[in-house]
């Protein structure tokens, strides 16, 4: 791909995060190409349908939290980069969740997604099991936690996350620590 049209397909992507991030299916490709300043013809060459365009930013948008959570695996201290992944998962968790219900329905073993979204949820799954092994295996975690117990705090967490309102969220992902017994 061009430079230029990487650039496009970049800034598409970025502008549907935000989109459907804030309006769900209800988001239009026309705003998309609004934002991301772009025409329609743009939005389509890279994403022939809107449900291409939902998985790509599903995907871009699993992909981040990914990299972030293997950043922060490289901290010296694995509670504190526990506690850290934690809270940016549960600040963006919402979009995520509203990405990740537009997609079709699917069962928790990823059965009818298509194969990137399935790698991109198995890698993010992955990412956090590990950020929490390296927690526990530090004595900064519960020894009894899952994965699964964790990503299911955070979707709670996260359903009730309203952007700008950090002060009660904060504290209820505080709590959340302490019950995991991870230091903040």
């Amino acid at each position: 791909m061009r430079r230029d049209g990487a650039a496009n397909r970049e800034r598409v992507l970025l502008a549907a995060e935000q989109v459907f991030g804030a309006s769900g299916a209800a988001g239009s490709t026309e705003e998309i190409a609004r934002q991301a300043q772009v025409s329609i013809a743009t939005v389509f060459r890279h994403f022939p349908t809107k449900q291409d365009l939902i998985e790509a930013t599903a995907v871009r948008y699993l992909e981040k939290l990914t990299d972030e959570a293997r950043r922060l695996a490289d901290d010296t201290d694995p509670g504190r980069a526990f506690a850290s992944l934690m809270r940016t998962l549960v600040s963006t968790g919402a979009v995520k969740m509203t990405l990740l219900d537009l997609l079709p329905p699917h069962s928790d073993d990823g059965d009818g997604l298509s194969q990137p979204v399935t790698a991109a949820v198995d890698a993010f799954r992955g990412a956090l099991r590990s950020a929490l092994e390296r927690a526990q295996t530090a004595g900064a975690a519960r020894p009894d936690a899952t994965a699964d117990d964790v990503s299911v705090l955070l979707r709670a967490l996260a359903h009730v996350a309203t952007p700008g309102e950090d002060g009660g969220v904060d504290r209820a992902v505080g709590i959340v620590l302490d019950g995991l017994g991870v230091p903040r």
